[in-house]
């Protein structure tokens, strides 16, 4: 799990997609222009709305700019808005605002900033806010560690169906953090998540397969949601899975495969990757990469590479 706007930013577009134009107006107008990538016009008829303090309005407007959306990327004119919607008790804003400053976004990482936001939208029942605070009481960013109020913000979170504070109520049952280890609560809330094709949930249900815990140990399972994770562009899933192909632990051997997802995890930048030791794993994936590669052949390694660019060509990972 990570503190990401993609949950934030789906909310408010999802918000935008349903708003019908009842009636003929400014809003309407730059809500339809909005809804069919008309941007340019979209941030013209949103801006004076902004203007005259209309809270939803800003809060698009910040959308617009985090996004790039008829501007140029600016977070800190993104931040302006955002904090102008926010403060009249926008709960998007809000949730947008307190991942900005948790991820660092064009401002510097604040995590007590970034909890006070969260905490507020929260506390209207986002549910995006919600898993992302649960996250910071999991690792005690900006507020102390507690796992009894992380699991609170993730099961308020989870109910709702949001897959990340699934994954986040799985972990704290596997490991037992304030609560009694169970495997099986942990298996439920990691198929609510995979089913939803949330890439965490799929790396997770993976591990526990592989693992055996609290199920029967089954590799080929275990692969299948690794391989499911692994197409997202998900980094632990993509270096198991080389791990796997090198043994022919639940697949049949074959270097190059094993080659081709070792070079897939080196590649990845930590910024788009859930786990918070992304770049320590990013850099095991570049060691491990070299030190198979040294026992293949140059034709393997050949094809491995060709494999892994044909691979970053035709694949788009999920963010």
């Amino acid at each position: 799990m990570k503190l990401t706007l993609k949950d934030a930013l789906a909310a408010l577009i999802l918000l935008l997609s349903l708003a019908a134009p009842a009636a003929a107006g400014p809003f309407e107008d730059a809500t339809a222009a909005y809804s069919r990538g008309d941007y340019a016009t979209a941030l013209r008829l949103f801006h004076p709305l902004a203007e005259q303090g209309d809270a939803l309005s800003q809060s698009i407007l910040g959308l617009m700019y985090v996004k790039g959306q008829g501007v140029p990327r600016d977070t800190a004119e993104a931040v302006k808005w955002l904090r102008k919607a926010a403060d009249k008790g926008d709960v998007d804003a809000q949730s947008m605002l307190g991942a900005i400053y948790s991820i660092g976004q064009g401002v510097p990482k604040d995590y007590a900033e970034a909890a006070k936001w969260l905490r507020k939208s929260a506390d209207q029942g986002n549910a995006d806010a919600q898993s992302m605070l649960g996250t910071m009481f999991s690792y005690g960013q900006g507020v102390p560690q507690d796992y009894a109020e992380a699991m609170k913000w993730f099961r308020k979170s989870a109910d709702q169906g949001n897959a990340d504070a699934q994954v986040g109520l799985a972990i704290i049952y596997v490991n037992g953090h304030g609560v009694p280890q169970d495997y099986a609560e942990a298996m439920k809330w990691l198929r609510k998540s995979a089913d939803q094709g949330n890439a965490d949930g799929e790396f997770y249900l993976g591990l526990v397969y592989a693992k055996g815990q609290g199920v029967t140990q089954d590799y080929d399972e275990a692969n299948k949601w690794f391989r499911k994770s692994a197409e997202q562009g998900n980094l632990d899933a993509q270096s198991i899975l080389g791990f796997n192909y090198a043994a022919g632990r639940g697949v049949s051997q074959n270097s190059v495969e094993a080659l081709k997802w070792l070079i897939l995890a080196a590649s990845q930048t930590a910024a788009s990757q859930s786990n918070p030791n992304a770049g320590a794993l990013r850099d095991a994936a570049a060691h491990n990469r070299d030190l198979f590669a040294s026992k293949m052949t140059p034709a393997q390694i050949a094809e491995a590479q060709k494999l892994a660019r044909e691979w970053k060509t035709t694949t788009q990972p999920l963010r």
